[in-house]
């Protein structure tokens, strides 16, 4: 009923749909090859000599003016025209913007004096960022940016050790608009060249079939297992989650499919959603791609995206065995057997689609061996999926020239609200270094934890899990990087493993009530209860609230150590993440008394923890690695007696 209200208000008041959808399309598209060109290095081709900051002006300005042609005022509404302010507002961002961009050379010299034609735009573009942000994400983000720059302004006032340096209004609007420390900084330079070219790489996947085969080929490992509905949709998330790097929309993608199916089976729907929800999320965390977040933590630690990935691999792995063994576990106790035949593709059609892992070879190869740029190894791979795509096909079709020049628009929307993001982004970022508050924030952490780790991690995650809720995972993790990960680091912490601790705790925010976007997206698809859905996906998801405190206290786990050393962390890790999936599971061999459940759960996490978190470690592990064994051996058996006897009584 909003919707209809919403559009009979609107109708006649401003650009009509045949206008403006085309007018999106046509500025989305040239937002994304301005982006391709500038990874490609074709201004240096023509002989440009363009800054930067004045191509991130640019795609800001576009992705602005985007964002007003296409999001309604009114959160949750659609429109068919477009009113007359938006429009006027997406002409405004672009010529205020535009302006900068043209004039960037002089206006970034002249920060301090304060000129009208510095500040007057500057002001201009912060209010149009603010709203389109709102407009894109939510009131969450904007109130965050919002109190930062009041901060910058009034910090004086601010008592203790968060006291500020307050900044002049002319001054600070100038600067985080031009400086490389505020909005046209590191944030949207990951956004605007690495993160478009892989988003446009997991477009060029849903155009080409890719996507379909990810599933095709899930549904054929797994749907002839117990419970194989719900490890097709471990599976499959955990194929689009590494390309897309977004919670939600690998759980729009993937759930509209995999949802259903498991209800199907019997599972409640507030389970079933939950499960999407917590293996959509964890795709942020999976290699090869990851999320854009893992571009912009390579930035900041000055290391290559190929460390980043190495870091995240052993992590993310068991966060996909744990939940591949709680499906499994969870099946065999509810009887839930595989999936029925008629849905299991047939394995001769899923070969054909064997093509689509040569644009991923392609990719591996360029980032990890030849170590290209993650923009150009993107590309690449991107050309190499079109040529297989148009020649091979995937179920008797192909991609239409029409489609892949479609994918450039889908990419072009699809960006808005990672470019806005970023953007804003760098205000936090400018915040933090002009006022000091970076410094002192780090101090109180410090303080506050009282020069213990345990306190101060646990601190940490508390403050990931309540800036994370209603935020995107790049918003949470910036914020993050800024002011919890510095504490971490003070400690003596290894510094990936900082940043990896907070942007996982950061990331669990997306299952994690009241505000679990990623689980309340998977609940809308189940039409189950979203706090239903949020409490089921913790409890499913609980490897991922454990692992980073593990790698924190012994980054064998994160690939630093002697090669004996991670493998047997690796090997533990595996036992442990089992032992615990059954306790919670309440069965093993059979079903586990209450006994039993805390047996295998202590055993689990002595196990879980590795030899080298603390002196003595080692010995944990031996003794979780012994019980844990001893138990299994002897449920394992229990069982059996059990079912000799019921076939005995049954003659």
């Amino acid at each position: 009923m909003a919707d209809v209200q919403q559009t009979s208000a609107g109708a006649g008041s401003g650009l009509p749909s045949a206008i403006w959808r085309p007018m999106a399309d046509g500025v989305a598209i040239l937002a994304t090859l301005l982006c391709v060109g500038w990874a490609l290095s074709l201004q240096r081709t023509l002989g440009l000599g363009l800054y930067p900051e004045q191509f991130f002006a640019a795609i800001l300005g576009l992705i602005m003016a985007l964002a007003f042609l296409s999001l309604p005022a009114k959160q949750g509404t659609t429109r068919t025209h477009v009113p007359w302010t938006d429009a006027a507002l997406a002409l405004l961002s672009v010529l205020t913007v535009g302006h900068i961009a043209v004039n960037f050379p002089d206006l970034v010299l002249v920060i301090f004096t304060r000129p009208p034609a510095l500040w007057v735009p500057a002001v201009i573009v912060t209010l149009l960022l603010l709203e389109t942000l709102r407009r894109a994400t939510g009131w969450a983000l904007v109130i965050i940016i919002t109190v930062f720059l009041l901060y910058a302004l009034f910090g004086d006032v601010v008592p203790g050790r968060l006291q500020g340096r307050p900044q002049n209004w002319q001054m600070l609007a100038g600067y985080m608009v031009v400086d490389a420390n505020g909005i046209l900084g590191l944030p949207m330079s990951i956004a605007a060249t690495v993160v478009v070219t892989f988003i446009l790489f997991g477009a060029l996947l849903g155009i080409t079939g890719g996507s379909q085969f990810f599933t095709d080929a899930s549904m054929l490992l797994m749907g002839r297992f117990r419970g194989g509905s719900m490890k097709i949709a471990v599976m499959s998330s955990a194929l689009f989650g590494a390309i897309s790097g977004s919670a939600v929309a690998n759980v729009v993608a993937t759930g509209v499919v995999t949802i259903p199916m498991i209800k199907k089976d019997g599972y409640p729907a507030h389970k079933a959603a939950a499960i999407e929800a917590v293996a959509s999320t964890g795709g942020q965390l999976m290699p090869p791609v990851m999320g854009a977040s893992a571009f912009l933590m390579a930035e900041l630690l000055s290391i290559s995206y190929a460390d980043v990935v190495k870091a995240a691999l052993i992590p993310s792995l068991l966060f996909y065995i744990a939940l591949l063994i709680q499906a499994d576990l969870d099946a065999a106790r509810l009887g839930i057997r595989r999936v029925a035949a008629d849905l299991i593709p047939k394995g001769r059609t899923v070969l054909t689609g064997l093509h689509f892992m040569v644009c991923f070879g392609v990719l591996i190869y360029l980032l990890f061996w030849k170590n290209y740029l993650p923009e150009r190894a993107a590309l690449w791979a991107s050309l190499a999926l079109i040529i297989t795509a148009m020649a091979l096909g995937y179920r008797g079709e192909r991609p239409k020239l029409r489609a892949i020049v479609g994918s450039l628009a889908q990419t072009g929307h699809g960006i808005v609200e990672i470019i806005l993001i970023s953007a804003a982004s760098g205000i936090v970022i400018g915040v933090l270094n002009i006022t000091g508050l970076s410094f002192n924030l780090t101090y109180l952490l410090v303080q506050i934890g009282g020069g213990s780790l345990i306190m101060l991690l646990a601190l940490a995650a508390v403050v990931c899990l309540i800036l994370g809720m209603g935020l995107p995972t790049l918003g949470v993790y910036v914020l993050l990087a800024a002011l919890v990960a510095p504490a971490l680091v003070e400690l003596g912490i290894e510094p990936i493993a900082a940043h990896l601790y907070v942007m996982y705790f950061g990331m669990m925010s997306m299952i994690t009530p009241p505000v679990a976007l990623a689980a309340f997206a998977a609940a809308s698809i189940a039409k189950a209860s979203p706090m239903a859905t949020g409490w089921a996906s913790c409890k499913f998801g609980w490897s991922a609230f454990i692992i980073p405190v593990l790698f924190v206290f012994s980054p064998t786990l994160i690939m630093i150590g002697a090669p004996l050393d991670i493998g047997i962390a690796v090997i533990t890790a595996i036992l442990g993440v089992w032992l615990i999936s059954a306790a919670l599971a309440g069965f093993f061999g059979g079903k586990l008394g209450m006994g039993l459940r805390w047996l295998f759960g202590i055993f689990g996490l002595l196990a879980l923890i590795p030899a080298g978190a603390f002196p003595g470690a080692g010995y944990t592990d031996i003794i979780g690695v012994i019980g844990g064994g001893a138990v299994m051996v002897l449920d394992i058996l229990r069982s059996r007696r059990a079912a000799a006897l019921q076939v005995t009584e049954g003659a």
